[in-house]
């Protein structure tokens, strides 16, 4: 007979990843062993390898469920219908929102992708393919006589959107929803008119020192 799942299974699953993902941020990978694992949880050892055969699928559980969810999110922005500069703004703005409350995540992703096996790296990296798609649509939508037969020139202007929003929680990690949509401006105006276009934006990203 199949073993029952218990009806808070995925809660307990949730609570697991969470927990975890705070560890490999802080311990790093090879010192998180099961069993400190287990302990962070508050749960047996014998009751972390009921949902998990190791590490490994752990970690990639930590990183499959982070950033599918952040894909989904992230791509299933309606923007067809906005102006090229409103797509921008709203596509940063739900980037820095999704981030929110993420920084163990995201921590884990710089380094922990790396040390999976291809196959599972390949689906992940999916993830990363498709939110870079995106913005390189919204991108190009802004400067089309730039971007339309300069896809090196499109991509670096992509990938350079992406640094300044991926870096944001090493030097603001206590922001709030407020902080991040003044900063999610910063970056548009930066992306759309150079570092003079920031003069109008006089609010600072929730207080923090350069």
């Amino acid at each position: 007979m199949a073993r029952t799942i218990a009806k808070d299974h995925d809660q307990k699953r949730a609570h697991i990843l969470k927990v975890a993902a705070k560890v490999f941020a802080a311990e790093g990978f090879d010192r998180a062993s099961m069993t400190v694992l287990a302990k962070a949880c508050g749960i047996s050892k014998a009751n972390i390898y009921h949902y998990y055969s190791g590490k490994d699928a752990l970690l990639f559980d930590v990183l499959d469920s982070y950033l599918r969810a952040l894909r989904d999110r992230v791509c299933g922005l309606e923007l067809a219908e906005l102006a090229p500069e409103t797509q921008l703004r709203a596509l940063l703005r739900e980037i820095l929102l999704a981030y929110q409350g993420a920084d163990d995540e995201h921590r884990v992703q710089s380094s922990g992708i790396a040390r999976l096996p291809e196959a599972e790296q390949q689906v992940l990296r999916g993830y990363q393919r498709d939110m870079v798609a995106v913005m390189k649509r919204v991108v190009a939508a802004n400067a089309p006589e730039l971007f339309a037969e300069d896809a090196a020139r499109l991509h670096e202007t992509t990938m350079s959107i992406f640094g300044m929003l991926n870096w944001y929680y090493m030097w603001q990690s206590a922001a709030d929803q407020a902080a991040r949509l003044r900063y999610a401006d910063v970056v548009a105006d930066l992306v759309l008119n150079g570092i003079t276009g920031t003069a109008g934006n006089t609010g600072t990203a929730g207080g923090g020192k350069p």
